[in-house]
């Protein structure tokens, strides 16, 4: 059955604003039922955690149900969820933990794919304990981030190997299960980036091979927080340092300070409202999110090709990188065009996209493009249409040909 793209975009109420939004990758639009559930507990009493008093317990059972939400989204275990303020403040959250343990000698591998938060983290906790860091490499030409190179990079006195599942620059998808393999071989923790890919279709936290892996909510539709997922057990094994009368238990300890309630709520609504994507979905919420994050997918890989063979089409436009798996994004340049200006007029024209180098350090050093700009980025999400893409296509001949003009 085809994707019910009407029916999708109608539980965005932003998108009633008019404005073409290619920008999902820093941040989707908010989808109704979120707002109204972060709405309605914040019209409701609620008061700090305790099981003395209803307002108490409302609290208690908004963070459980967040929990389960994201257990449900990531097929991992409630008990095992960790909630924060962001994926950069949970990355460091535990790399500060584990790095605590590391001694000189001892390694973490990163990856030149990664956004920094997955790098910049580990490179600090091994910079304070005086272990090494080594680097996987991408292919400059296809931006793939071979599995094959882990062989060479991970050895006995590997702690900790640190990869995105799916790149927030040019989309490149690496082979997570392999490389976890390897990483897994010479017991190395496997830490996984799934801010990108998680949106973007079914994901299983067992099939990845990931040990820990971090979303963020604002990216599926979702508030600003994100979560951090593990075996309890794991959790169980570090101690982070925390406030001494701030609970000892699992994952509470890894939490730091009062949550914001509401916006807990909208994360549970958030995994709702994925999980209705697919009207058709039956079963359990697990289901009906693989179901329906399955069928967002193939509605945006469609949308992809589209765009790809039309920026291909067109000879003033570079695309970086050509990765045989990656999630909907895409980086480019119109030629005679600074990416801020081409942002720029597309931003006048209604499109939303993000320019520069979106905290893909690493990959835009490598490229020798962030001292000239970066990079405009597209990113399409499951409420995007052929039409808005066809748009776009449209409107960067106009930007091209207005480039060659003031060239010539």
């Amino acid at each position: 059955m085809p994707f019910d793209i009407a029916r999708t975009r109608a539980a965005y109420p932003a998108l009633t604003e008019g404005f073409v939004h290619f920008d999902g990758a820093g941040g989707t639009q908010t989808a109704a039922g979120v707002i109204d559930a972060v709405t309605d507990a914040m019209r409701s009493a609620v008061g700090n955690r305790s099981a003395a008093f209803v307002p108490g317990r409302r609290s208690l059972e908004l963070v459980a149900e967040a929990r389960s939400a994201v257990a449900d989204l990531l097929g991992a275990d409630p008990a095992g969820v960790v909630l924060g303020p962001s994926a950069t403040a949970l990355t460091y959250t535990l790399a500060r933990t584990l790095g605590a343990a590391w001694r000189p000698g001892d390694e973490v591998v990163v990856s030149r794919l990664d956004h920094d938060a997955n790098v910049r983290p580990w490179v600090h906790a091994a910079e304070a304990a005086g272990a090494t860091v080594r680097w996987a490499e991408v292919d400059r030409h296809t931006g793939e981030l071979p599995a094959s190179q882990y062989a060479d990079l991970v050895g006995e006195r590997t702690r900790v190997v640190a990869v995105t599942a799916g790149s927030n620059a040019i989309g490149t998808m690496p082979d997570v299960s392999a490389i976890a393999k390897t990483a897994h071989a010479v017991g190395a923790l496997v830490y996984v980036d799934g801010v990108h890919s998680v949106p973007h279709g079914p994901t299983d936290l067992a099939s990845l091979g990931a040990d820990v892996l971090v979303t963020s909510a604002y990216k599926w539709s979702g508030p600003h927080l994100a979560a951090m997922v593990a075996d309890p057990a794991r959790w169980a094994a570090l101690r982070p340092a925390k406030l001494v009368p701030s609970s000892d238990a699992v994952p509470d300890r890894f939490e730091y300070g009062t949550p914001s309630f509401p916006l807990l709520a909208g994360v549970a609504a958030a995994v709702d409202h994925l999980a209705g994507l697919d009207p058709d979905a039956v079963g359990d919420r697990r289901d009906r999110l693989r179901a329906g994050l399955a069928a967002a997918q193939a509605h945006e890989e469609a949308l992809l090709d589209r765009l790809l063979v039309g920026l291909a089409q067109r000879p003033a436009i570079t695309v970086y990188g050509s990765p045989a798996r990656r999630c909907p994004t895409v980086s480019f340049r119109v030629a005679g065009m600074s990416p801020a200006a081409t942002q720029e007029a597309l931003g006048a024209a209604g499109f939303c996209l993000s320019v520069g180098d979106y905290y893909a350090y690493e990959y835009f050093e490598l490229m020798g493009l962030r001292d000239s700009g970066g990079a405009v980025r597209a990113s399409v999400y499951h409420y995007n249409t052929a039409d808005e893409v066809d748009r776009l296509l449209g409107e960067l001949d106009a930007l091209a040909e207005r480039a060659g003009r003031m060239a010539g």
